[in-house]
């Protein structure tokens, strides 16, 4: 899985001029889920996210997590993660995982993040969405279950 995490002050999702997901103070992560990914590719993602301490402490240093903060967290899929556009102008998306797998790993990364009791919002799988965020920072991570960055 690969994941691009934006702290926030403030984020949302639209889809079709109704916005269908917004939170205050967290993290925004497009997430997109690729060929062989598992369940511990989800968990390794999951608990980075909720984990990584990036939010100022009293001191202005990076020393919270979003679970230190009582943060909200928007979740967004994006196969265009997996874009691979080393050859050619038009990337190609071969190395992300078939829609119906995709979706149901990011419906199950939601669900695990609400069971650990994040308020969490999310876009609409497949969807055109516009995404509207306030990055606090700006503050922009990436990661990837195989540790390849």
């Amino acid at each position: 899985m690969r994941a691009v995490l934006q702290r926030v002050s403030h984020a949302s999702v639209t889809v079709d001029e109704d916005c269908i997901g917004a939170i205050s103070q967290g993290l925004l992560i497009l997430l997109g889920a690729g060929e062989g990914d598992e369940p511990s590719d989800l968990t390794y993602i999951l608990e980075k996210t909720l984990n990584l301490r990036i939010f100022p402490d009293d001191d202005g240093k990076m020393n919270l997590s979003l679970l230190d903060i009582g943060g909200e967290l928007l979740v967004v899929s994006q196969f265009t993660l997996y874009g691979d556009a080393r050859k050619g102008r038009r990337p190609g998306f071969t190395k992300a995982l078939e829609p119906v797998a995709a979706e149901r790993m990011v419906d199950e990364f939601v669900a695990q993040a609400r069971q650990r009791g994040v308020q969490v919002a999310s876009g609409k799988f497949g969807a055109t969405m516009k995404v509207e965020l306030l990055n606090h920072g700006p503050v922009t991570i990436l990661l990837d279950s195989t540790k390849a960055f």
